[in-house]
C-alpha cells in the first residue's frame, strides 16, 4: 500500500497553486561564521527556495555586512534576497539612500519593519520615521522614482504580522489594525513572528481576514530543537513555548533523540499552517540548514518544476566545463 501523498494529508492542497518555500539568513559576524554561512547557503540553494531574506540590525548596525551578504547572493548564486530594513532611528533620506542601495545590487524584495525602540528608553531623532507603513510608503515614493530602471516592475513589500499579541500592543485586535493598515500603506504580503502552537497561525488568519486584510499571509517557523534558544526568543517576543515541548527536549537522553522531537513539533506546526490554507512556509534556519532541511523533507511540499537558473559564475564554470570536453 502507498504511503498518503500530501493533497491526502492537505484536501486544501489539491489543484491549489505550489507551496511557497523561503528562508532567513542573517549576516556572519565573524570569517568563521561566515565560512559556516556559505556552507549552509549552498544547502539551502539546492532546494530551489523562492527567496531567502537577510536581516538588518538595530539601527542598521551591521548595513555594510548585510549588503555585502545581499550583493554577494545576488551574483553568486541563484537566489533570491529579501533584504530586511527597519526605519526605527533613520531619517526619510537615509532610508532612502539604503533603499536605492539595495535596488542597485538586485534586490527587489524588501521586508519592512519598524525596528526595535533605543534601548535607554530615549526618543528616536528628530524627523526620523516611526512606524513599518511609513516606510512602506518611502520605499514605494523611491519606487516610482526609479520605475524606468525597473522597467516599470514593482518591488515587493513584506512586513510583519503577530500571531500573538505584540509585546506593545494594547490588544490581538489592535495588531490585526496594524498590519490592515500596513497593507493599505502598499504591503504585498506578510511573514508572521515565531509561534509554538498549532492554533495560532489559524486564529490570526481568521482575525486579519475578518478585519479585511486580503494579502498573503506566511507563517514564520523556527525548527524547534533548540531549548536555549526558545527560551530566548520567548523572552523577546513574549510569546510562551509550549511547557509540554519544552518538557520533552529536557526529558530527551542525546541530541538525536532531541532534533528528532523538535523536528516533529515544527513539521505539526507548519501542517497546521498549510491546514488553515497558508500559501507558503518561510524557515528561520538561524544560519543553520540541518534542521530545516530535516523540516523540509518531511512536510514534503508541492514545488514548482521551474527550468535552471544560472549566475555568471555558474556560466562561466560550464563554459570551462564545455571547452574542457
Amino acid at each position: 500500500m502507498s504511503p498518503p501523498s500530501l493533497i491526502d494529508a492537505h484536501p486544501n492542497l489539491a489543484g491549489a497553486a505550489p507551496v511557497a518555500l523561503s528562508y532567513e539568513l542573517f549576516p556572519p559576524r565573524s570569517p568563521a561564521a561566515a565560512e559556516s554561512l556559505w556552507t549552509t547557503i549552498g544547502e539551502l540553494e539546492a532546494t530551489d527556495p523562492d527567496y531567502v531574506s537577510v536581516t538588518y540590525g538595530a539601527s542598521g548596525s551591521n548595513r555594510s555586512t548585510a549588503v555585502e551578504l545581499i550583493n554577494r547572493l545576488v551574483q553568486e548564486t541563484t537566489l533570491r534576497p529579501l533584504a530586511h530594513l527597519t526605519c526605527v532611528g533613520n531619517s526619510p533620506q537615509e532610508l532612502a539612500e539604503i533603499i536605492g542601495e539595495l535596488l542597485d545590487v538586485g534586490v527587489r524584495g524588501i521586508l519592512a519593519l519598524r525596528g526595535d525602540q533605543p534601548k535607554d528608553g530615549g526618543t528616536p531623532p528628530e524627523g526620523s520615521l516611526r512606524y513599518a507603513q511609513d516606510l512602506i510608503e518611502l520605499i514605494r515614493r523611491v519606487e516610482q522614482r526609479r520605475s524606468a530602471l525597473l522597467c516599470a516592475g514593482k518591488v515587493a513589500v513584506g512586513v510583519a504580522a503577530y500571531p500573538t499579541r505584540h509585546p506593545e500592543s494594547p490588544s490581538e485586535a489592535h495588531d490585526v489594525e496594524v498590519l490592515l493598515a500596513k497593507q493599505r500603506s502598499g504591503a504585498d504580503f506578510a511573514i508572521t513572528q515565531v509561534f509554538f502552537h498549532t492554533e495560532q497561525y489559524a486564529n490570526l488568519l481568521t482575525r486579519a481576514r475578518r478585519a479585511g486584510v486580503t494579502m498573503p499571509i506566511i507563517p514564520g517557523v523556527m525548527p524547534l530543537t533548540s531549548i536555549r534558544r526558545l527560551a530566548r526568543l520567548g523572552e523577546l517576543t513574549g510569546v510562551e513555548p509550549d511547557p509540554e515541548l519544552l518538557g520533552r527536549l529536557e526529558a530527551a537522553e542525546t541530541d538525536a533523540e532531541r532534533r528528532r522531537i523538535g523536528v516533529s513539533a515544527t513539521v505539526d506546526l507548519a501542517n497546521a499552517a498549510l491546514d488553515a490554507g497558508a500559501p507558503g512556509i518561510h524557515l528561520y534556519t538561524f544560519n543553520e540548514h540541518a534542521c530545516a532541511l530535516d523540516v523540509l523533507d518531511k512536510l514534503a511540499l508541492p514545488r514548482p518544476q521551474r527550468a535552471a537558473r544560472f549566475t555568471p559564475a555558474r556560466r562561466n564554470t560550464a563554459a570551462r566545463r564545455q571547452l574542457a570536453s
